[in-house]
């Protein structure tokens, strides 16, 4: 069976990727999400096992000494990391894997050359609509709207990193752009949009 393609997807936090990912893995078979770990403390509405494994911050250092991890980063306060037994899983079934996570830990997996990824980073039009969207979820505190600003700035950096630049201003149109970069992924790998190897069937 060929191998799942890796999409390491980042973004600063506010700029719409969760909704935007559900929505083009609801259009696109064969993806599936990568659960990160987390010591964050559950948002309303996530669960257990399907947005985060939320553990608590010695279960998470017990797996960093365990060497479980694809990459591990501090972010917002929080510790985040992949688990790379789980990365493996999921592509030697034949699963593209959406991951997930900010440029630190995009950083880590391009370093660490384990795996061939395809580096997606999706942007908000502007920092001001940026602003006003984490204002829009009325959950943020002045504070940490102010960090998340702070953070966006710096993580805009790293753009040139990225093989591909999304901008996510109309959602549908994005969604589509999103898909198209998928589905030319695959082409690439010599596989049909839904995922499928062509193998010898143009030859045969």
């Amino acid at each position: 069976m060929t191998a799942g393609k890796l999409f390491v997807v980042s973004a600063p936090s506010g700029a719409g990727k969760t909704t935007l990912l559900k929505r083009v893995m609801a259009k696109i078979p064969g993806l599936s999400f990568s659960v990160s770990h987390t010591t964050r403390s559950p948002r309303p509405g996530e669960k257990n096992g399907i947005d985060y494994h939320f553990i608590t911050q010695a279960e998470f250092l017990e797996m960093i000494d365990h060497g479980l991890f694809l990459e591990h980063a501090v972010v917002h306060g929080n510790l985040y990391g992949t688990s790379q037994a789980a990365i493996d899983r999921q592509r030697m079934a034949g699963v593209d894997v959406i991951l997930d996570i900010d440029v630190q830990g995009a950083s880590i997996v391009r370093r660490s050359r384990q795996l061939e990824a395809t580096h997606i980073f999706i942007s908000p039009p502007s920092l001001r609509e940026l602003e006003k969207r984490l204002r829009g979820r009325g959950t943020e505190s002045e504070e940490m709207i102010a960090l998340r600003l702070a953070n966006a700035r710096s993580e805009l950096q790293a753009v040139n990193e990225y093989e591909y630049l999304v901008i996510n201003d109309q959602l549908e149109e994005t969604i589509d752009l999103l898909s198209s970069i998928i589905v030319a992924e695959r082409a690439r790998a010599h596989r049909f949009p839904s995922g499928q190897p062509i193998g010898d069937i143009i030859t045969s």
